[in-house]
């Protein structure tokens, strides 16, 4: 997974982890979603698409944020699995009816007409963008 892309990989995420992950996550997690957290709970590297970097949260990290409700007040409907290591999280837009695109918002607007942009339409299109750079 990830061959001859730029990633900093960490040890993947126990089987625990990720079964908790299952039980707290507002929708199924999609398996290549899961089997990259397998890989590397948690990790950074370059995405060729705005916002440019991928900083993944580690399976604990988006389970406390869930179970904190970290983002439910002011950025409803997202399941934010990451960030850009910067202002910008990364999420599933759970506001949608079927596969649920990732996108990223400014975490110091809630406005989300004007703070939440498209970066891929499923988590298999977000997977082959990770690791790769615009250049």
């Amino acid at each position: 997974m990830l061959e001859g892309r730029e990633w900093r990989k960490k040890d993947g995420a126990s089987d625990e982890a990720i079964e908790k992950l299952r039980d707290v996550g507002p929708l199924v997690l999609p398996e290549s979603y899961v089997a990259l957290l397998s890989f590397s709970n948690g990790g950074e590297g370059p995405l060729p698409v705005q916002p440019l970097w991928l900083a993944l949260h580690a399976a604990e990290e988006v389970i406390e944020i869930e179970q904190q409700g970290t983002f439910k007040d002011f950025f409803p409907g997202f399941f934010v699995i990451g960030s850009n290591g910067g202002g910008e999280a990364i999420a599933f837009d759970l506001r949608t009816v079927g596969l649920y695109p990732l996108v990223a918002f400014d975490m110091t607007n809630i406005d989300l007409v004007e703070s939440v942009w498209p970066i891929a339409p499923d988590f298999d299109a977000f997977l082959d963008l990770i690791g790769l750079s615009d250049e």
